[in-house]
C-alpha cells in the first residue's frame, strides 16, 4: 500500500453489503473508493447510503478506474472464483464471503492460481462472534479440563414457518430454494469454522440429511457426529425448518470436560461450577459485530503483514469439513 490509508473497493451490493460496509466505517483511515453490482441500482441506493459516490456495474472496470488497495467481494458464491482472479491479476488484495468456492476443488485451484500475488481472505465471521470468541479463549485458558463431549444446537425457522408466514430465509435469500447443498453448506459452515476455532480440528464420523421444506432442492435437516482430534465426540444436531423459533439461528453448545462444563446457550455463557456468573451477550450486536470483526482483521492484517484468522488456507480447512459432512451423508459433491 502507498500510504497509510487504506483504498477499498466494494463489488455487490446485495443484502449483506450492508453489514460489510458498517464495518467498513468502523474502521480509521480506509476509504471506500467504488461499489460496483451488475443491477447499478442497488449500487447507487448503497452508494447513496454509505457516501460512496462512484457506481460501476462490473468489478474488472471498477477496479481499472479506483485502483484500490483491496476489494471486498460480497456477490454469490458461483462468482467468487471469477472475481477474486480478476482482482489479483490486477495485483488488488481480496477479501470474498463465504463459502470461498462451491467445491473443494474449486477452492484449491483458485488458491493455487492466486498464489502469493495478494492477500486472500474468506469473510467467515462466526469465529468473530464475540460470544464464540469468548467461548476460544476460554476453551484455550484450560476451564474445561481436557474436553471430552461437545453438543451443538442450532434451532431457526428461516426455511420453514407458520402456515401464512414467509420463512425469514427465503424471504431474503430467494436463490437459496434451488441449492441442492443447503443447511451445511450456507448455514453449518459457520458453525463448523466457528467449533474449528473453539476446539481445534475435527473429522467426520457420520451425517444424516432431511427435508422438512419439500420446496426446497435441499436439505433443511441435520445430525452429524464429529471426533476432534483429542478424541472428544462432536455432535451437532440442527433444524432450520422449525416452526416458532426466531428467524435466524439461535445456538446451545455444550462443551463439556474432565473438571468442568461450559455451556452457551442463545445469548449467555455459563460454567457451571460458577452458575451465578452468567456472561450476557447482546445478540443483535453481535450480529454486527462479527461482520465488523472480519473487516477489522482483514484491515489490521493488510497493514501488519500478520496472517489473517481465516485466511485462505484456513478457511480451506472449513470447506474440507463441509464437503465431508455431505460425502458421509451419501450426498454427491
Amino acid at each position: 500500500m502507498a500510504s497509510n490509508k487504506l483504498r477499498v473497493a466494494i463489488a455487490g451490493a446485495g443484502a449483506i453489503s450492508q453489514f460489510h460496509l458498517i464495518g467498513w466505517q468502523a474502521q480509521a483511515d480506509v476509504e471506500i473508493v467504488g461499489i460496483c453490482d451488475p443491477d447499478k441500482d442497488k449500487a447507487h441506493a448503497r452508494g447513496e447510503a454509505f457516501g460512496i459516490s462512484r457506481v460501476f456495474a462490473d468489478m474488472a472496470e471498477m477496479l481499472d478506474e479506483t485502483q484500490p488497495d483491496a476489494v471486498d467481494i460480497i456477490t454469490p458464491v458461483g462468482s467468487h472464483a471469477r472475481l477474486v482472479r480478476i482482482a489479483a491479476d490486477k495485483g488488488v488484495h481480496a477479501m470474498c464471503q463465504k463459502p470461498m468456492t462451491p467445491t473443494v476443488a474449486e477452492a484449491e485451484a483458485l488458491i493455487a492460481d492466486v498464489g502469493e500475488r495478494v492477500r486472500f481472505m474468506v469473510h467467515e465471521n462466526y469465529r468473530f462472534r464475540p460470544h464464540y470468541a469468548e467461548l476460544a479463549q476460554r476453551m484455550q485458558d484450560g476451564e474445561v479440563g481436557r474436553l471430552r463431549h461437545a453438543r451443538m444446537t442450532v434451532r431457526a425457522s428461516a426455511v420453514w414457518d407458520y402456515e401464512g408466514k414467509e420463512p425469514f430465509l427465503l424471504g431474503r435469500q430467494p436463490y437459496l430454494t434451488d441449492f441442492r447443498r443447503l443447511l451445511v453448506f450456507e448455514v453449518l459452515i459457520h458453525h463448523l469454522d466457528a467449533l474449528r476455532a473453539i476446539i481445534g480440528e475435527m473429522d467426520v464420523v457420520s451425517a444424516t440429511l432431511d427435508r422438512i421444506n419439500p420446496a426446497l432442492k435441499g436439505e433443511d435437516v441435520a445430525l452429524i457426529q464429529l471426533r476432534a482430534e483429542n478424541g472428544a465426540l462432536v455432535v451437532i444436531d440442527a433444524d432450520i425448518a422449525a416452526p416458532g423459533h426466531p428467524p435466524l439461528p439461535t445456538d446451545r453448545l455444550e462443551l463439556l470436560g474432565d473438571a468442568d462444563t461450559l455451556i452457551y446457550d442463545r445469548d449467555r455463557i455459563t460454567l457451571l461450577s460458577q452458575p451465578d456468573a452468567v456472561s450476557q451477550h447482546d445478540l443483535t450486536a453481535n450480529y454486527q459485530a462479527c461482520f465488523t470483526g472480519a473487516v477489522t482483521d482483514f484491515t489490521e492484517g493488510l497493514r501488519s503483514g500478520r496472517k489473517f484468522q481465516t485466511d485462505r488456507l484456513d478457511n480451506l480447512k472449513t470447506l474440507r469439513l463441509m464437503e465431508s459432512i455431505y460425502r458421509a451423508a451419501g450426498v454427491e459433491v
